[in-house]
């Protein structure tokens, strides 16, 4: 049979625009369908401003150890509708450069919904296509919760739309989106309130990160809410009533509610079930190690599986597949070691087992060397800036099975223990290593 593609991928995300590359420089027949706009939630409303938004609050804590270093007071403010309009701009040049690249690489975009017809069958907005494979790309969406009153709530794309921020504002939702958005709007100068059911903010990092940043957070005028539920939200002619229920109930007015726990695979309107494709209870796509659906012909990578879902685990996945399918070479992704970081206000990153999972799996042998320290930078200033790192060792093989930090550069740093972690780094080995002096890294070296 004749197929207008080798492979048509619904969706150009990260995942699937990495595919669409990768099978094109096979000499593939790709095709690629997307709704909205190239890039996905990463670039459109998460990664990309997530992180230049960051940055943007990361300044108002420049200024002041700026004077301690013998610069003049700076008497700056911050103006959200200038950042919008640059963070559009750099947004809308992503676009262009994705397109033209998939337009170099001879990729045909649709613009449009794609919906299953059958196995090898798409409808895009009424145009019929077929192809030899599928690629299922599609992502996830932000979803509100089931309380009274939400739909008075935002997510985050409407937040990123917003002309002017919010004085006060409640983030529901304490994973590690929820906290760098917290850390972001605070330092630009906006009241923040964090409300999470969990014992903790970010509940599956180390708890040791977690209590680190959220004391950090707190210093800086974050207020945190845990083990606490939102019963309801009620719009009041000036902002938003939130009624919160702990071991008391409480009330709490804010300009703004911003819902940041959940997301949903992005699957409305695939008609999946006409090509056989089945999904799990959670409605996340099935799906196996080479990313294969219940349909041989169909894959799915990304936010919209019951996999990890970060966007370079998505890249990952989808060159996975494609060096699998076209390449000649399977290979399956190893999902262990992959690190995490969260630019939060203060900056953390982790990767490998926490603590208390490595308690649970290795016992008695398990070893933590940890070290807060004020670090250089902070000091000719007065401030109470603390950087926190943490090592989890097997103490019987010797190796390094977690890593934690807390700080400035915690993403950098972190992403290099991971590559020596993956190739059997020991206590040992660091210990023996010489760093850089003076840096934050070194301090590595001496746990």
């Amino acid at each position: 049979m004749s197929f207008d593609y080798d492979l048509f991928i619904i969706g150009a995300g990260s995942g699937g625009l990495a595919a669409a590359k990768r099978a094109a420089s096979y000499g593939a027949r790709v095709g690629i369908a997307e709704a909205v706009a190239v890039g996905g939630a990463c670039i459109n409303y998460g990664c990309i401003p997530e992180k230049l938004m960051a940055y943007a609050a990361n300044f108002s804590s420049l200024f002041p150890v700026a004077v301690s270093y013998g610069w003049s007071e700076c008497n700056s403010s911050f103006d959200w509708s200038r950042f919008k309009v640059a963070k559009d701009q750099k947004v809308e040049q992503l676009h262009e450069v994705h397109t033209k690249y998939l337009t170099e690489l001879g990729i045909e975009i649709i613009w449009g919904h794609g919906t299953f017809r059958d196995a090898h069958t798409l409808d895009i907005d009424g145009q019929k296509i077929t192809a030899d494979k599928i690629l299922i790309a599609v992502g996830a969406k932000p979803v509100k919760p089931d309380i009274p009153g939400v739909e008075y709530a935002i997510s985050i794309k409407e937040l990123l739309s917003f002309k002017k921020l919010p004085r006060q504002i409640g983030i529901i939702g304490g994973d590690y989106v929820a906290i760098k958005t917290a850390g972001s709007l605070s330092g630009l100068g906006v009241k923040v309130t964090v409300i999470t059911e969990s014992d903790m903010i970010l509940a599956n990092c180390d708890e040791d990160i977690a209590l680190s940043v959220q004391g950090s957070m707190t210093k800086h005028g974050v207020k945190i809410f845990t083990n606490t539920k939102v019963e309801k939200f009620e719009q009041l002619a000036d902002g938003l009533n939130l009624t919160l229920m702990a071991d008391h109930n409480v009330n709490l007015t804010v300009d703004t509610g911003l819902c940041l726990k959940y997301m949903a695979p992005n699957l409305s309107n695939l008609t999946l079930e006409n090509a056989g494709v089945e999904v799990t209870q959670n409605g996340a796509i099935l799906v196996d190690k080479y990313s294969s659906t219940t349909q041989p012909n169909i894959f799915a990578i990304g936010d919209c599986t019951n996999r990890m879902k970060l966007t370079p685990v998505a890249i990952a996945e989808a060159r996975a597949f494609v060096d699998t399918e076209f390449g000649k070479n399977p290979h399956i992704l190893n999902y262990q070691l992959i690190p995490i970081s969260v630019s939060s206000i203060p900056e953390a990153a982790t990767v490998g087992l926490t603590e208390a999972q490595a308690r649970e799996k290795f016992g008695e042998s398990v070893q933590c060397y940890r070290q807060e320290f004020k670090p250089l930078f902070y000091g000719l200033t007065n401030k109470d800036e603390k950087t926190l790192l943490k090592l989890v060792v097997d103490s019987k093989s010797e190796r390094v099975i977690g890593a934690h930090m807390v700080g400035q550069y915690a993403s950098e740093i972190i992403q290099s223990i991971a590559l020596a972690m993956k190739l059997g780094a020991t206590k040992k080995d660091l210990d023996t290593s010489i760093g850089i002096h003076p840096s934050i890294a070194e301090e590595i070296f001496s746990l």
